[in-house]
């Protein structure tokens, strides 16, 4: 098949997905709504920015932040809400061009704000799916009046939904979504690579400086705790921080482990303001390889997040043997029931995610038992790489065939 990705070539995610594709042979054009040099071999690269995705360096967070207050606001993705639907029409116009001359025999467009519908608004001819990511109802299309309008066009005009939650089945057909349309329900990274993100030791020596060293120094009986989110516009990362302190006075030895925080100014803030720079690290983005490694290392995974479908980071943790401790939300509920095998909590509240923490950190029968169900529950739910994007190239195949049908 020609295929055309319209997505965020710098996504993980997304290349993560799309890579398959080229390795099984088909032809793969993308349209990145970012700057990108993806290190993949694409039959064909173009730049589309949309809702000033140019604009990379925007500040991300205010700087007024202080222990106890409320979260920051996130400059950036208001920014795009309210102004970001005035530059549909131009990104559209260079993706219904690009139509013209690639005529795909079909297109992924991979989230709906802005990639869905940008290219909605092109009306293309051949087959458009669309994904749904984590937050694309409860966060962007609630957002504005605008946004909500451009996502019910974008539903409207979508030949297949892919989702990676059944919460964000139902939203898409209460936001408009004919029930007619075809829809598969996956995870959004295309599942988890067993061959990486499995239970068992880790041999530091073959890992980087940058991780290695770190897990190299640091005592065999010492409680650690990850946060593999990063900075996100819905990730309640302030209540992280202030939950340390309070973990810390039960678990004074605990580290904690915060992937893809390096340099971000804000979380510097957070350790000062604190006092807790002797407890955390923070460290760069880092490869499968490496997050895995500081899985197996973990004990417990925190996900503070408002909005979510179903994390990759949550099933690779899972996979590896990490206790999840995340926010309750719908979609995550698909995946934790608390008590079982997890803990659920209000991911606005240090105290609670403080005393799941601890509870996780101390109670080693439930955490035997947490990780047994979990990586059973991987195995079960099939969502293993190879099986979730055999699934994702039926799909393909399937709705090609019914349009042209």
């Amino acid at each position: 098949m020609r295929l055309l990705f319209v997505a965020d070539g710098r996504s993980p995610i997304a290349l993560n997905w799309i890579s398959h594709f080229i390795d099984a042979g088909h032809e793969v054009h993308l349209y990145s709504t970012f700057d990108c040099q993806p290190d993949l071999e694409l039959a064909s690269l173009e730049i589309v920015p949309v809702a000033f995705s140019s604009l990379t360096k925007f500040p991300r967070r205010s700087s007024g932040w202080i222990p106890g207050g409320a979260k920051g606001i996130d400059f950036r993705t208001t920014m795009r809400h309210w102004l970001g639907p005035l530059t549909i029409p131009w990104a559209a116009e260079r993706v219904r061009k690009g139509l013209l001359k690639l005529e795909p025999d079909l297109i992924h467009a991979m989230r709906i704000p802005f990639e869905g519908i940008v290219t909605a608004a092109a009306y293309p001819t051949a087959p458009l799916i669309v994904s749904v990511w984590g937050n694309d109802f409860t966060l962007h299309a609630s957002s504005t009046r605008a946004m909500g309008l451009l996502t019910r066009r974008a539903l409207g005009r979508t030949d297949a939904l892919h989702v990676d939650c059944e919460r964000d089945l139902r939203l898409a057909y209460e936001w408009g979504m004919s029930r007619m349309r075809p829809t598969l329900v996956v995870p959004a990274a295309g599942g988890v690579h067993p061959e990486i993100f499995h239970p068992g030791e880790t041999d530091t020596t073959q890992l980087s400086d940058r991780v290695g060293n770190v897990l190299r120094d640091l005592p065999t009986d010492t409680p650690v705790v990850v946060n593999p989110r990063g900075f996100r516009a819905y990730v309640r990362n302030d209540t992280f921080f202030q939950a340390i302190p309070l973990i810390l006075k039960d678990h004074p030895e605990t580290i904690f482990l915060c992937p893809a925080m390096e340099g971000e100014s804000q979380a510097g803030e957070w350790v000062d303001q604190l006092g807790i720079s002797a407890s955390v690290r923070l460290l760069p983005r880092l490869t499968p390889t490496e997050m895995a490694a500081v899985y197996r290392r973990a004990q417990v995974t925190v996900s503070a997040s408002e909005h979510d479908g179903t994390p990759n980071t949550l099933l690779e943790a899972m996979a590896c043997g990490c206790f999840p401790v995340v926010g309750d939300l719908e979609s995550i509920r698909e995946w934790i029931e608390d008590d079982l095998n997890g803990l659920l909590i209000d991911p606005g509240k240090p105290a609670e995610l403080a005393d799941a923490v601890i509870k996780a950190l101390s109670d080693k029968a439930l955490h035997s038992k947490v990780v047994e169900h979990n990586f059973h529950l991987i195995v079960e739910r099939r969502v293993t790489y190879v099986e979730v994007m055999a699934r994702v190239e039926a799909f393909y195949r399937r709705i090609r065939g019914r349009i042209v049908a």
